[in-house]
């Protein structure tokens, strides 16, 4: 039996919104019902942000290090930083060494008893605000080498945007839970459809369980236990 042969089924912004009209028993009808509807998709976006770590929305950014400071912005669209190193004569293929820093909470950092220290830099934290957030490192980089930072980070989610002809910021294996859950913002907020909120917001948590357990490291764990607090 004959199979299409192709693998590139996608859904863009106008047919997730009427696949989630239709899973609450409706139809997109006005301009304003599409203009809410794209509303609740951002919503669902930065909800999404906050459940955990999306493995698709990891990028990887580098900061030029200058010698006496020690904070700088990261990525305008980073929302939290997973892992960084330092990296010694980048582009030099004979000298270039990268070295793994250590994260640290703000309080670590106001108890370091001299934050102008000045070597390579092993620690840092990150710094969350309103805006762009930060980086800050500790020691404070000193004028002995040229010093890299490379962080990796997680991207905020790209908006829905103006057309209904893009495709949503996300792998095609989500856009099952994207259309639920676009769909239980919906009919959360419409009289006609509320009897239909239950079966959703079920439908849509097992949808998030099953794509967020399969959206995970494949890799070994290996714990290792720190021993410089033991005597």
């Amino acid at each position: 039996m004959a199979t299409s042969g192709t693998t590139a089924f996608t859904l863009d912004i106008g047919d997730i919104l009427e696949e989630a009209y239709e899973l609450c028993g409706m139809e997109m009808r006005t301009g304003y019902d599409y203009k809410s509807a794209k509303r609740a998709l951002n919503l669902v976006f930065l909800e999404w942000q906050n459940k955990g770590l999306n493995l698709w929305t990891l990028a990887q950014g580098t900061i030029s290090v200058t010698a006496g400071t020690n904070t700088y912005s990261l990525e305008s669209s980073a929302i939290d930083v997973v892992d960084a190193f330092i990296r010694t004569d980048a582009g030099d293929t004979t000298k270039q060494m990268d070295q793994r820093m250590t994260r640290i909470s703000r309080t670590e950092y106001n108890h370091q008893s001299n934050k102008l220290t000045k070597s390579k830099p092993t620690q840092f934290f990150i710094d969350k605000n309103t805006g762009t957030n930060s980086i800050v490192l500790w020691a404070t980089p000193d004028d002995a080498k040229t010093y890299t930072v490379v962080y990796d980070y997680v991207k905020r989610i790209e908006d829905a945007g103006i057309t209904g002809a893009s495709n949503a910021d996300v792998p095609a294996r989500y856009l099952p839970c994207l259309t639920y859950a676009l769909a239980f913002n919906i009919a959360c907020k419409s009289p006609s459809a509320q009897q239909r909120v239950p079966m959703i917001k079920m439908r849509y948590d097992e949808l998030w369980k099953d794509v967020s357990e399969a959206d995970r490291e494949r890799s070994n764990v290996k714990f290792v236990p720190d021993l410089s607090y033991m005597n």
